[in-house]
């Protein structure tokens, strides 16, 4: 389908750079390659999108070169989609992949492995390599993976753009007696309508007592006058989340939800301003639990407060790093993108999860979508 939104995707040009600089990490490191699976890194430095499965398909990159390892039967379908150029050497179904992989290397280097590779994979690797020769390329690929460009900035703020537009959608929706899947269905046909063609990457909707719980309650919801209603949901653009929260009721407030819901946002904006160029993650987590414990919520992850993590990163995945959790001494740098979802939950009775996300800029953090600007009010 012709690509229709007002951001270029990303370009073979981007992906030539990122490659270069992975190439340039492994030289410096010593190592003579890095195993990429059929992951999201596999994407994001080649451009190939493929799933994962009980056959090793993926990419080894070398200091100098890009060899793809695939299955024989699906050499001509990979010939098809878009990826950067590179040999592409076939494994049949009686073959061992791990030989294969040994083969393109000098038996004395070490091959670093996309963290993303299952456990499977290593421990026919292992067989082939030994242990001493493998090591964890997590690090590796995470660092160079954790700062967006100013492309991938651009499609995740269109793509929160979009998700924003549908919940206002959403929220006009919901009328007394309305099914919660009755509003999946319509969060996910709004997404497409709006040209997120894969629809929908993800819906909760949860109303009264299941928003107490983070992820949502098995089962179907009817919505009635006074409940709490909570919506998260997101879509991918070129492979790229949106992810948002908003908490609200539809009618006049309780004094009790408003003043929850206005802890909630305390907290939110206490994790902004806690987001300065070199603070740490961790102490983006310690601002929202102080603002909790000063209103008698909490400690640490005691109920009523704060069950989870403030927030996570986002990019090719829905959470990746940096993660904003207490301890994380990762420093804030100019391109970090994360969200700022300081949960409050009182059981068996509501929660409150109001999530919008930040970018690092030069001048520091950003917006990429305005807060919610009241407990009836889920819109700025």
């Amino acid at each position: 389908m012709a690509w229709s939104h007002p951001v270029p995707k990303i370009t073979d040009d981007e992906r030539r750079q990122r490659l270069a600089r992975l190439q340039a990490s492994l030289d410096e490191k010593g190592l003579g390659g890095i195993l990429l699976g059929a992951s999201e890194s596999l994407r994001y430095f080649t451009g190939l999108v493929w799933h994962q499965s009980e056959r090793l398909l993926g990419a080894l990159v070398t200091p100098k070169s890009v060899t793809y390892i695939v299955p024989g039967f699906e050499r001509s379908r990979v010939e098809s989609l878009s990826h950067l150029p590179g040999e592409i050497v076939v494994w049949q179904e009686d073959e061992a992949s791990a030989a294969l992989v040994a083969a393109l290397l000098p038996s004395n280097v070490k091959v670093a492995l996309d963290d993303a590779l299952p456990l499977f994979v290593y421990h026919q690797l292992a067989a082939v390599f030994g242990t001493e020769r493998l090591t964890d390329g997590g690090r590796l690929i995470r660092d160079l993976r954790l700062l967006k460009s100013k492309a991938e900035i651009d499609l995740i703020q269109h793509a929160m753009n979009l998700t924003l537009e549908v919940h206002r959608r959403a929220h006009a929706f919901i009328k007394p007696g309305v099914l919660a899947s009755d509003v999946v269905r319509h969060i996910d046909e709004q997404h497409r309508a709006l040209g997120a063609t894969g629809g929908s990457s993800f819906c909760i909707v949860s109303f009264g007592v299941a928003t107490s719980l983070p992820h949502g309650a098995d089962g179907e919801q009817a919505y009635a006058p006074g409940d709490v209603v909570l919506v998260d949901t997101g879509c991918r653009l070129d492979g790229y989340y949106s992810d948002l929260t908003r908490t609200y009721v539809m009618e006049e407030p309780t004094t009790e939800f408003a003043a929850a819901w206005a802890i909630e946002r305390e907290a939110e904006q206490a994790v902004f301003e806690a987001a300065r160029l070199g603070a740490t993650c961790g102490s983006l987590d310690d601002a929202a639990r102080k603002v909790l414990a000063k209103h008698g919520l909490g400690p640490d992850y005691i109920l009523p407060g704060l069950p989870h993590r403030a927030g996570h990163g986002l990019g090719l995945e829905i959470h990746e790093e940096p993660y904003i959790v207490r301890g994380n001494a990762t420093v804030l740098e100019p391109g970090m993108c994360f969200s700022n979802e300081p949960m409050i939950v009182f059981p068996d009775r509501f929660g409150i999860r109001l999530e919008d996300h930040i970018h690092m800029t030069d001048s520091g953090p950003q917006w990429f979508t305005e807060p919610s600007k009241g407990p009836a009010e889920p819109f700025a």
